[in-house]
């Protein structure tokens, strides 16, 4: 609610649960995930991973910014003017 707050996503998809197995401190391990989809702009993605990365509990969480080939005018206002 906090990144929506500060108008640094216009929106967030929590996603349910997942079973993630990863490498971690040269142990693989085995966890429970919720992963989630932060609706933002080129402009806004550094602070947004600044911030989640700051709220995150874990140490390096994994963010990724992906490029958006295309999306419908409306919507992409929608964002845009949500973030500022």
């Amino acid at each position: 609610m906090a990144i929506v707050e500060e108008r640094l996503a216009a929106c967030v998809n929590i996603l349910g649960p997942c079973r993630s197995i990863y490498r971690w401190e040269s142990a693989i391990e085995t966890g429970t995930e919720t992963p989630a989809l932060f609706k933002t702009t080129l402009a806004k993605a550094d602070a947004l991973i600044a911030r989640i990365t700051e709220l995150h509990s874990y140490s390096v969480p994994a963010i990724v910014v992906w490029p958006i080939e295309r999306l419908p005018t409306d919507y992409g206002a929608w964002v845009e003017d949500s973030v500022g």
